[in-house]
């Protein structure tokens, strides 16, 4: 166990938003995810891990968070730059100033070894030779290279002040900072978000394989299927652990109800039965005591709770377009778009009933071809044509920082200005905003509510083909979720951005990518791309050439060339210099005590553990249900060996801590 919390209640404003929650990240390569609804206390979890926050107490309940020693943690949030005249190449070094001396020394060691053979030299060069390994010392470089190139970012970056840079780019260089730094506890707030798909498909495989403790909190439901081991929901103020990835998670969270369903509902009606012979019979002389028995074995049943239903409020448009259009709806012909230079130059056309998905790198354009084909902003060179009786229905992303001084039903009115108070209070029901949420100000929604407006706008108009710029920025899963049934039960045509690849999988018929110097057309969906992009890349050979760049299992980024770079060039023939030397008796001593006496303590508390879980076991067992004087020892029991767990637990942190 590397952290946990325990009976952590965490208030802000005077509301509760965490309640007696539980949370463990087991061991030190945990990856572990954290969901729930907008709302529901993720970022809150991760400020809480990251000692931004404190628990109170609740009811005399002592909450306490355990620690192994003193582990690093880093939160994005958290890193910042002390000065933005340094250049990114100076920032981004501070990190390796550590492995930067420690390099130094070796080259000292090294040219002092050549001219004497002392054997405390020897050790010296040993012992920090090992560290300076064990801490990437010889790859750091080519790590700091493929995260630079990996972000978007070119070779001459790196001499630029961190002031020329726009607030998304300094968003991401704190990120490789973040990275970089290899903190003990990694926490990650919606790292995908404005990532493109390469760079989220590179921060999986640098994820995956990163050798310390992984918290994410993130919507990106393919992200967390590829790299976590573990899944933590809020729901109600409370923290569930499920084993497995996001998948696994949401099909056991299924399976759970409906068991826990399935036996409230045979429990209920064994209830109903024995209360009805209990009542048939107990005006009966020769029956009372049967019927007797039967209320008491009623009373004495273990209640089985209703399963809690799951928040699974979504919006919800199913609506037909107004028209329905001819066979073609949009003719795209040699269209080159951009702003004062040509970003992308594409020749494409959309059928009815097509789910057409675009694709592609940050920058190469896709926002600003939906923005030309819409009339937004015109074109270099090119056309674009629509076919009959066609009615677009534009969603652009910027809608999420749309903000007004009128109320949201005020605002919805306006534009819909024939529409009686019953159809406006349906149509934006319809989108979550019920009973007073209509009077809320528009400039006071989040960019989630926001989304929602714009879409209820949007549908209300009964567009045939709709033009959707990133539609899920800013939605939770089950948003995400409640808008791919739309658009699969719509019968217009749609044609979409979207970083979103569970997205995309769930609901594209088709695929645009869009590429620096390529553009292509494929006649299916996502899913099948994928299959065919790792089928080319087989064939290529491409990968484990020569120079490659790609993860470790140790989390570095390993570059695959020639044996000479991977050792500093003036490195002396370790079989004539270095030889092992042992450590400082003392110090060997202490540490080796502590290590025995961290185990033992980690022994004791999972027998403790163990013990509890088994009594507890016990004491549901069906023959003791009735017997309650056994049932009060065997509590004695659970709460005996929950005190000496928590006073383990107490010492174990004070070790891990020295």
């Amino acid at each position: 166990m590397l952290y946990r919390i325990s009976n952590g209640t965490v208030e802000l404003s005077g509301n509760t938003i965490l309640n007696r929650a539980d949370f463990e990240i087991k061991n030190k390569n945990e990856k572990i995810a954290v969901v729930g609804r907008n709302g529901s206390g993720k970022t809150t979890l991760l400020r809480l891990i990251a000692g931004e926050l404190e628990t109170v107490s609740e009811d005399g309940v002592r909450s306490f968070i355990a620690k192994t020693g003193n582990p690093t943690i880093g939160y994005l949030k958290q890193v910042s730059f002390e000065d933005s005249e340094r250049t990114l190449d100076e920032e981004i070094r501070l990190i390796f100033r550590r492995l930067l001396s420690m390099k130094e020394r070796l080259s000292e060691l090294v040219a002092l070894m050549e001219r004497d053979t002392d054997e405390r030299l020897v050790s010296e060069y040993t012992q920090l030779e090992e560290e300076f390994k064990e801490l990437g010392g010889y790859y750091y470089e080519k790590e700091y290279d493929s995260m630079l190139k990996s972000f978007g970012f070119s070779p001459a970056d790196r001499q630029k002040k961190l002031s020329e840079f726009s607030g998304g780019q300094r968003t991401k260089l704190a990120f490789i900072k973040l990275l970089l730094s290899k903190p003990d506890i990694l926490l990650l707030d919606e790292p995908t978000n404005h990532l493109d798909i390469d760079t989220i498909e590179w921060l999986e495989g640098y994820l995956q394989n990163y050798p310390k403790a992984l918290v994410i909190v993130s919507h990106d439901r393919m992200f967390l299927d590829k790299i976590v081991s573990a899944v933590y929901e809020i729901e109600n103020h409370r923290l569930k652990r499920y084993k497995g990835n996001y998948t696994d998670f949401a099909r056991q969270k299924r399976e759970n109800y409906e068991r826990q369903l399935k036996e409230y509902n045979a429990q209920a009606k064994e209830i109903e039965r024995l209360n009805s012979i209990a009542e048939r019979f107990m005006g009966k002389p020769t029956k009372v005591s049967m019927a007797r028995s039967k209320l008491k074995a009623v009373e004495h049943m273990e209640v089985i709770e209703a399963p809690e239903k799951e928040d699974t409020r979504s919006f919800n448009a199913l609506f037909e377009p107004g028209l329905t259009p001819g066979k073609d709806i949009l003719f795209v012909n040699a269209l080159s778009t951009g702003y004062d230079k040509v970003l992308s130059t594409v020749t494409f056309d959309v059928k009815r009933g097509d789910r057409l998905g675009v694709i592609g790198g940050n920058g190469l354009g896709k926002s600003t071809l939906i923005k030309t084909i819409v009339g937004v902003i015109p074109p270099i060179s090119g056309s674009v044509r629509f076919g009959t009786n066609v009615q677009t229905g534009y969603f652009d992303q910027q809608m999420a920082q749309y903000t007004s001084d009128k109320s949201v039903i005020d605002d919805f009115w306006d534009e819909f200005p024939t529409l009686t108070e019953t159809e406006i209070r349906n149509a934006l029901g319809g989108f979550l905003f019920r009973g007073d949420d209509v009077f809320k100000d528009v400039s006071m929604l989040s960019g989630g509510e926001k989304v929602r407006l714009a879409l209820c706008k949007i549908f209300m108009k009964r567009p045939n083909f709709l033009v959707l710029d990133e539609p899920t920025n800013h939605m939770d899963i089950a948003g995400k979720e409640a808008l791919e049934d739309m658009i699969n039960a719509y019968e217009g045509t749609v044609l979409y951005v979207s970083h979103d690849r569970y997205f995309m999988k769930k609901t594209a018929t088709r695929l645009l990518l869009i590429e620096k110097d390529l553009v292509k057309l494929y006649p299916f969906g996502y899913e099948q791309y994928v299959t065919e992009q790792e089928r080319l890349k087989a064939l290529s050979g491409k990968e484990g050439q020569a120079g490659e760049i790609k993860p470790s299992l140790s989390g570095n980024v390993i570059y695959s060339g020639s044996e000479e770079e991977k050792g500093p060039k003036d490195s002396p023939d370790k079989d004539v210099l270095v030889k092992k030397a042992q450590v400082s008796y003392e110090e060997g001593k202490a540490a080796s005590r502590k290590e025995k006496k961290l185990k033992r303590l980690e022994e004791r508390i999972e027998e403790l553990e163990e013990q509890i879980e088994a009594k507890k076991s016990e004491y549901r067992r069906p023959e003791y249900a009735t017997d309650f004087v056994k049932l009060s020892d065997i509590q004695k029991e659970i709460d005996s060996l929950e005190e000496e767990l928590l006073s383990v637990m107490e010492e174990w942190e004070q070790t891990g801590g020295e």
